[in-house]
């Protein structure tokens, strides 16, 4: 990007700012704004630990939480200089990565069980759902926490993962008036501007906006990403006890579609990390995520309250791809595939809840009940051409000559899906005196979904039904300390055309279902600024999704799979200078019964072993203020394919990816409160490593190189 370029997007975030920076604020309000600073742009000073959380629905301190919850403060998202989601999940225990679609969104395992990246099952946003339809990887502009909701969330959310649930908290519109501007730059042609204002207009109306803008190269040749992002949102107070909120965002994010590197003769680092395997003709693809949610909250009488709430979103990814087909026998060669997509999804849903305080003899009680209904419907229209030998379309690896005569795709995939959910919960969070506290959850689900082939004239449906209990008990032997036990279910339909098939007589797999079981301890520091957890946790899940290793492009149902382990979260002030977030965890996870897969084998992309650490010192500097400190993490070795009986049989060898250790640099100083100057430095030691792989063939990602980026931040 040019400096006039950077200019063109810096100079609309400023103008937006001048009209809050020319006003002269009187003496009484000089204290507010001073105030109001606190909760916009780059923070420093902030806490990391955190006892509350609004994913649980209910008023219980994460303490006292029958639950393992790790939430990640604006705080800490500052300190890692984390501009997506991406960029936080190695600080949170028993998270690993998976197959990001060539960059094209998020997805994760939680505790060894991945979820489907397209159906909403392990995300939420604000308590509703966040993830299903084709999501962009998630900006941090506009976020205010991230809470990592350790087991099954089924009781409360319906279908979703048995291992854990992120919900994203955004960043609320503040009745004192503060803006920050903030300007990044960085190696391979990097280049970020954000705005974040806040304020009221009037005595009952309160907005808030969140922009950004971003354009950059990375560590592959021919890929170059460009982001657009904007998040209104407003409260606007209608009585003394009813308040309407409203919360928006749009991201446009475009990027070639990259697969990554190759293992050749079952080994990495033959193609090195730089080297591009599409086709640079292609252009862009382009992912449009729209989101709309509304809530109202009245306060009928003292301890009761009602709250109505609506989402609307909708998502699109299309454009053309080259893609890695088949590596010949020169061990050079490869041949390539083509595709067009044309991905768009809707989703409605709506949301009623009660809740209750209230006690009923020695016993007190927070009662949820609520219902909730959801219509989804996403199309999938795919152009495909295979190579032949008469037409391999091909690359060298070792000297890749691109702009080669590029084949037409033609039709492969033209289907919709609808689902439609309708649901009924309750929840009861028990006071048993001052010692323990016992969490009932019961939901019940009521799930349509048909899929039809327009290609086939097909169309399948099935109509799953479930009941998820939950059931959670902690003991309170101090003010310190809680042990805590719990138990839940869960469900996930499975669903899309690569899953059912192209086939009439190919009938749905079942809905994903497990078990959960977790004992865990807190302890949590007298002043709260500094807590922990660690965590036990067995979990059985039955149909859970993977590649299917005869037919690429398709999944397959695992059989039955078990995740075992154990997690250390630790995070807050130290001491008075000193802050620090770290974590540790060991999960075993293995197919236990399969026709396909091999026993005793793990799932793709989940390490037995991932740990981090980041600490940060923060010290005053004559009227300032400096902070400099750093981070580490670490994921082990994991399958790089899903190995089959097949496989075993013949003698061959699983694939696996090389554990990697990677360090982080932060930095800054305040020499005034409106100023803050920044830098940070990932990938420090410039380590090649390999964050997942996608499938048997397999295609691998490439982590980023080392990254440095100078930022500037303005706070007015």
């Amino acid at each position: 990007m040019t400096f006039s370029r950077l200019r063109l997007v810096a100079l609309p975030l400023l103008l937006v700012c001048i009209p809050a920076q020319a006003q002269s604020p009187s003496a009484d309000t000089a204290a507010t704004d001073l105030d109001a600073v606190r909760v916009v742009g780059r923070r420093d000073s902030g806490a990391y630990y955190a006892d509350e959380t609004s994913g649980s629905k209910t008023h219980l301190p994460l303490r006292e939480l029958p639950q393992s919850v790790r939430v990640l403060s604006r705080q800490t998202i500052d300190d890692l200089g984390a501009t997506r989601l991406d960029d936080t999940l190695d600080y949170v225990g028993g998270i690993s990565r998976q197959n990001d679609f060539g960059g094209l969104w998020d997805n994760f395992a939680v505790r060894g069980l991945p979820g489907s990246e397209n159906t909403g099952s392990a995300m939420l946003r604000n308590g509703l759902a966040g993830n299903r339809g084709y999501n962009a990887p998630r900006d941090t502009a506009n976020l205010e926490r991230i809470e990592f909701l350790k087991g099954p969330a089924a009781a409360l959310y319906g279908s979703s993962e048995p291992g854990g649930t992120i919900n994203l908290v955004t960043k609320a519109p503040q009745w004192r008036r503060g803006t920050a501007v903030e300007l990044y730059a960085g190696n391979r042609d990097r280049y970020r501007a954000v705005l974040d204002t806040t304020g009221p207009l009037g005595d009952a109306f309160a907005y808030r906006l969140n922009a950004a803008a971003e354009e950059g190269g990375s560590v592959r040749e021919h890929v170059r990403s460009r982001r657009a992002f904007l998040a209104p949102a407003f409260t606007w107070r209608l009585g003394e006890a009813t308040t309407l909120e409203y919360d928006g965002e749009w991201l446009r994010h475009e990027v070639p579609l990259d697969r990554g590197v190759l293992q050749v003769d079952g080994r990495l680092g033959a193609v090195p990390r730089e080297r591009f395997l599409g086709e640079p003709a292609d252009g862009d693809i382009r992912v449009d995520n729209r989101t709309h949610q509304l809530v109202l909250d009245h306060e009928w009488a003292e301890g009761w309250s009602g709250r109505i709430a609506a989402s609307r979103r909708t998502t699109a990814l299309r454009g053309l791809s080259t893609e890695p087909s088949a590596l010949q026998a020169d061990g050079r060669t490869l041949w390539r595939q083509r595709r067009h997509r044309d991905y768009a999804s809707e989703d409605t849903v709506l949301q009623a809840e009660l809740r209750a305080e209230l006690a009923t003899g020695a016993l007190r009680h927070d009662l949820l009940v609520g219902v909730e209904t959801y219509d989804y419907a996403f199309d999938q229209h795919v152009l495909r051409v295979r190579p032949s030998a008469a037409e391999p379309y091909a690359l060298d690896l070792l000297q890749p000559v691109y702009g080669q005569p590029q084949p037409a795709p033609l039709p492969f995939i033209d289907t919709r899906e609808t689902q439609r959910n309708r649901a009924l919960y309750l929840q009861d969070a028990i006071g048993l005196g001052e010692r323990w506290r016992l969490l009932l959850g019961l939901r019940r689900d009521d799930h349509r979904q048909t899929l039809y082939d327009h290609r086939l004239g097909t169309r399948h449906s099935q109509s799953p039904s479930a009941t998820s209990p939950r059931l959670g008990l902690s003991w309170l032997p101090d003010a310190h300390w809680t042990i805590y036990a719990n138990a839940g279910k869960s469900f996930r339909p499975n669903n899309g055309a690569d899953v059912w098939g192209g086939s009439d007589t190919r009938s749905p797999p079942a809905p994903e279902t497990g078990r959960a079981l977790e004992l865990g301890a807190k302890w949590q520091a007298a002043d709260g600024r500094l807590g922990g957890t660690l965590a036990l946790f067995d979990i059985v899940k039955r149909n859970v999704l993977t590649g299917d290793p005869d037919n690429e492009g398709q999944l397959i149902a695992a059989g039955r799979v078990r995740s075992r382990g154990a997690e250390l979260d630790f995070a807050g002030q130290v001491t008075e200078h000193w802050r620090a977030n770290a974590s540790v965890s060991f999960n075993d996870v293995e197919v236990v019964e399969d026709n396909t897969l091999q026993p005793g084998r793990s799932l793709i992309n989940v390490p037995r072993v991932n740990a981090s650490l980041l600490a940060v010192y923060e010290r005053a500097l004559g009227g300032g203020l400096y902070g400099i400190g750093g981070g580490l993490t670490h994921t082990g070795a994991r399958p790089a394919e899903a190995y089959t009986r097949a496989q075993a049989e013949a003698g061959v060898a699983p694939s696996e990816l090389p554990a990697y250790t990677v360090a982080k640099l932060t930095a800054y100083w305040r020499p005034t409160s409106a100023l803050r100057l920044s830098l940070d430095v990932d990938n420090v030691f410039d380590r090649t490593y390999y964050t997942s792989s996608v499938a048997a063939t397999p295609w691998v990602s490439v982590g980023e190189a080392r990254t440095l980026t100078l930022g500037a931040q303005w706070r007015f």
